[in-house]
């Protein structure tokens, strides 16, 4: 899936895809180097384009109580995500949310693109052996944007997880602006986004052979808006608890054929 970057303002406005593709190949080395089947790029989505639209994705968010078969980072009941996309047969909903759908359109389409550039390069030798075609398409299995809330401990964080239970190619997540106005710091209501001081989140991986990692602690990313995740299958990462505030991400899974 390739998205025209020449001729569509609104994708040149979502990334720089130019320099984005040069950090993809950039990491993608020095990631192999050290072992590791994942990727944070800070920034890759523009800041100012999430900004934009995260008014309109609050309004429409509307969260969906679902039921994982054996629940989800140790929680059975999932009540902090809206599911834009959803996997053959209704899973884990058969009601996906179109109008939110529609307001994120032209960023799902901005991250596909990215994460088909990203496995390519990531997943080269394995395409060649399992005889993928040399130019795979990605498909979105599942979408969800989710609310985390430092109000209740259960919507805090999702923790030490794979995504799909590794039935999935790989995902993709987007750090969305921080919502202060939806739980303003001692009281003071805000409406820039900004980041709360001491406010937890981020994303840890358990993955590769970096020193971070020998000692079962992780390798600890501490996300901004704009930042983008691609993680490769059966990757185990978590979505650190945040002490503050609300925060919010996009998620994707994705086949690739």
């Amino acid at each position: 899936m390739e998205v025209d970057k020449d001729d569509d303002s609104d994708i040149e406005q979502i990334a720089d895809f130019r320099t984005v593709y040069k950090h993809i190949t950039r990491g993608v080395m020095a990631s192999k180097f050290s072992g590791r089947r994942h990727l944070v790029l800070p920034r890759a989505i523009s800041p100012t384009y999430l900004l934009s639209i995260m008014p309109l994705v609050i309004q429409n968010f509307s969260p969906q109580h679902v039921r994982y078969n054996g629940g989800v980072g140790s929680v059975p009941d999932w009540k902090i995500s809206c599911y834009i996309d959803v996997m053959d047969g209704g899973v884990p909903t058969a009601n996906p949310h179109f109008p939110l759908r529609e307001v994120c359109l032209p960023l799902l389409g901005a991250v596909d693109d990215l994460f088909l550039h990203w496995y390519r390069q990531q997943n080269h030798r394995k395409m060649v052996v399992n005889g993928l075609r040399s130019d795979p398409r990605v498909r979105r299995l599942m979408t969800f944007v989710t609310r985390y809330s430092a109000r209740r401990t259960e919507d805090a964080a999702l923790l030490k997880h794979i995504d799909g239970a590794g039935k999935v190619d790989g995902s993709a997540v987007v750090a969305l602006p921080i919502d202060e106005w939806s739980d303003p710091p001692q009281g003071e209501v805000s409406h820039d986004f900004t980041v709360h001081p001491e406010g937890g989140g981020g994303l840890t991986f358990w993955d590769g052979n970096c020193p971070q990692d020998r000692h079962g602690k992780g390798i600890h990313y501490d996300t901004r808006s704009g930042d983008l995740a691609f993680i490769d299958k059966a990757v185990w990462h978590e979505a650190c608890p945040i002490k503050a505030g609300t925060r919010w991400a996009l998620v994707i899974f994705y086949a690739v054929k």
